[in-house]
């Protein structure tokens, strides 16, 4: 691994007042190339002053947009949509040289982020109230949806732009202003994204980023002027985000980790079953929350479904995503040797390694933070290879004796994010979407993340709050329900009358 100098390299700047915005706290991080092993930009850390501006800029947007024409906003995030999606290819190349992913998975990455944005684009329909006419002598009383403020993001590393996607697009069209906290590790996307909204113009101040760690989170969950926080992250990050944006008085939806897993009866189609092991296994390196990190196999089907695993894997390339690779680096030197220390782990405990992803040949320079696709057999459920998130291309397999001992596995989990089943029995299909204790359910599909017309967030361990991201909980969650009586009085209606108002 190489480190430059942080004068031989760009810093990332903050996006305030609808520009880039040179940092002056004098703090910057580094930011790697995964696939080269280097360093290639530094980031800016915040401190107390620019988080300040930050969100002191988005305070003084928001009144004008706020009352910005719904006719406006829609016209705008229209141009946005048009944007992106012409020019998406450049945003994939700025995700994979800080990620790592392959340029397809980027790519991937952000169309489903445009379909928020596309949802975003019809919310006059979702903001309508509600009308009671007559409800008393002369009474009506209506409802109106209306923006909270100024809004936080804290988005995670994996998905640097379709998870503030979930979010802004929204948030932004309901009439907040947005101040965005991506990672340290891949921030240039959200700077990216802050000039595209500039191009499709919106009002300055409107979308801002502001680059930086600990210190820029604690400090949006403490700014008074910051009146909901939306997170996705690890789950002990997610519980002291929501902790602390409830103690300051936020609205929070936190999304937290997950540890995901696949049910697979005796009677499912092997081969469809292990294109989707691999594919939801290991693609983006295993990086994803919705990842299947556990293969719950009822026998006797583990051994047939291990082979035709183990046949699949053998043809993927590992190595820099720009190569037309199937699987690139993981994001981060540390992060590459805490996953792989999970092998060692389940050796210890005596787990079968099927597949050892260490060492392996890659497509790709040897300094890149590379880990193959790796798969475990016999993991016991007392092991941390399976009780803890790894974020990484290790697929465990546990063996059951039936669909009953499976599903009480999945359902004693800490976790409660995604879980799939795969079978071609209907009746054990509807039985397991009844009886399952998580929050978003595949039927033969292995990543079952909702379309943005419909709301993504688990239970248990992996969500905190009670308001989902996008879709219909999107809408709720960034605005603010008002109910207003009114009665329009003739003049033979006055009076005084001090009893409590009856109908």
């Amino acid at each position: 691994m190489s480190v430059a100098s942080p004068n031989t390299v760009t810093v990332v700047p903050h996006w305030i007042d609808g520009a880039q915005s040179p940092s002056h706290s004098g703090r910057t991080a580094p930011v790697y190339d995964p696939a080269l092993g280097v360093v290639t930009k530094q980031v800016a850390m915040a401190d107390r002053a620019e988080i300040d501006a930050a969100v002191a800029s988005a305070r003084a947007a928001f009144p004008a947009w706020r009352d910005t024409s719904l006719a406006k906003r829609q016209t705008i995030l229209f141009k946005f949509r048009e944007l992106l999606d012409a020019r998406k290819g450049e945003l994939a190349e700025i995700i994979t040289s800080e990620h790592g992913k392959v340029l397809s998975d980027a790519m991937g990455e952000i169309t489903r982020g445009l379909e928020v944005v596309e949802f975003a684009t019809g919310l006059a329909h979702h903001l309508k109230g509600e009308y009671s006419e007559g409800v008393s002598t002369g009474i009506d009383v209506y409802s109106t949806r209306q923006p909270l403020g100024v809004v936080g993001i804290i988005s995670p590393f994996n998905f640097p732009a379709m998870v503030p996607m979930w979010f802004f697009p929204i948030a932004i069209a309901a009439g907040n202003t947005v101040v965005v906290k991506p990672s340290e590790k891949d921030p240039s996307a959200a700077i990216w994204m802050g000039q595209l909204w500039k191009d499709a113009g919106l009002p300055d101040g409107v979308f801002t980023v502001l680059n930086g760690d600990k210190e820029a989170v604690d400090g949006l969950l403490e700014h008074p002027d910051v009146q909901a926080i939306s997170f996705v992250g690890s789950t002990p990050i997610a519980q002291y985000v929501y902790e602390q944006g409830a103690k300051y008085g936020k609205r929070v939806q936190a999304l937290g980790g997950a540890k995901n897993h696949m049910l697979v009866l005796p009677d499912a189609d092997l081969d469809l079953t292990a294109d989707a092991a691999v594919n939801a296994g290991f693609g983006s390196a295993g990086e994803r929350c919705m990842a299947i990190s556990v293969v719950v196999a009822v026998e006797p089907v583990a051994d047939a479904l291990i082979e035709k695993i183990k046949e699949r894997v053998a043809t993927l390339r590992t190595g820099d995503g720009r190569r037309g690779c199937d699987m690139g680096p993981l994001v981060t030197e540390a992060h590459r040797d805490k996953v792989a220390s999970y092998i060692e782990v389940a050796e210890a405990d005596g787990a079968v390694v099927a597949i050892d992803g260490r060492g392996i040949e890659v497509d790709g320079e040897p300094d890149g933070f590379w880990l193959g696709p790796t798969l475990i057999d016999q993991v016991p459920v007392t092991s941390r290879v399976y009780t803890e998130e790894i974020f990484g291309p290790v697929l465990s397999v546990v063996r059951v004796g039936s669909y009953e001992e499976g599903v009480d596995l999945i359902n004693n989990g800490a976790f409660g994010n995604g879980t799939a089943i795969f079978t071609n029995d209907g009746g054990a299909a509807r039985r397991f979407q009844n009886e399952i204790q998580v929050g978003m359910v595949g039927i033969n599909v292995p990543i079952p993340v909702p379309v943005a017309t419909f709301s993504f967030g688990g239970w248990k361990a992996s969500m905190f709050g009670d308001t989902k991201a996008h879709g219909a909980e999107g809408v709720k969650f960034y605005t603010q329900l008002k109910a207003v009586t009114s009665r329009w009085l003739d003049p033979s209606h006055g009076g005084l009358n001090l009893g409590f108002p009856q109908n």
